[in-house]
């Protein structure tokens, strides 16, 4: 075994374990953590495989930025999860539903898998020369000329999912006082003051 083959396992074991640990700590701030290692592992793996450009993408994006962000909004909302623990009972019956369907679908999938008749060859074979190209601009022409409609599709999946995420959390408050544009723009003299006589000896 060579030292890219043992680098390899170990990023492997690291990257698996952190992930049935994201799912199964009870502590959301630790799963966060343990995200936070999933990402570096899988960071590790893209450098074995020469996708270095991905790798910094995934450590300054994903750890840098949302699983950062993630933790900080997990440890300022302070929620109740023994709350939100009380009504795991009544949605058991259909999660278990739903996970057997995706169960099945694993075991259809993965009984139908068969390797394709060129792809011994084709692992056996040397990589084709990249020439001038670097790592960059190669994922440039790939994800703008062969995939741009799923690219484009993925983006606008996640505009929605903002989007949904936004008109979720928004909570308007009785009490509290807004700006009206359209109000303001239509404000005259009339209805900008009130003039309200008052008699002597008496308040408003």
């Amino acid at each position: 075994m060579n030292v890219a083959a043992a680098f390899f396992y170990l990023f492997a074991f690291v990257l698996v374990a952190s992930a049935f640990m994201v799912i199964s700590s009870r502590n959301p701030v630790q799963s966060v953590l343990f995200l936070i290692l999933a990402f570096v592992n899988a960071a590790g793996l893209f450098i074995l495989i020469g996708a270095e450009f991905l790798a910094l993408i995934l450590v300054v994006v994903y750890v840098g930025a949302v699983a950062v962000l993630f933790l900080f909004v997990v440890m300022m909302l302070d929620v109740d999860f023994v709350e939100l623990r009380q009504g795991f009972l009544q949605y058991l019956p259909v999660g278990l539903v739903i996970g057997l369907i995706f169960l099945a679908e694993l075991v259809l999938v993965a009984g139908a898998w068969v390797m394709g008749p060129g792809v011994a060859s084709a692992v056996k074979s040397a990589p084709p020369s990249a020439g001038d190209v670097g790592n960059v601009q190669a994922i440039g022409q790939v994800l703008y000329t062969d995939y741009i409609y799923f690219f484009q599709a993925a983006g606008f999946v996640l505009l929605v999912a903002m989007i949904g995420a936004i008109v979720l959390t928004l909570r308007h408050k009785v009490n509290v006082k807004r700006q009206n544009i359209s109000a303001q723009v239509a404000r005259t003299a009339k209805t900008a003051m009130d003039v309200v006589k008052v008699r002597p000896g008496q308040g408003l």
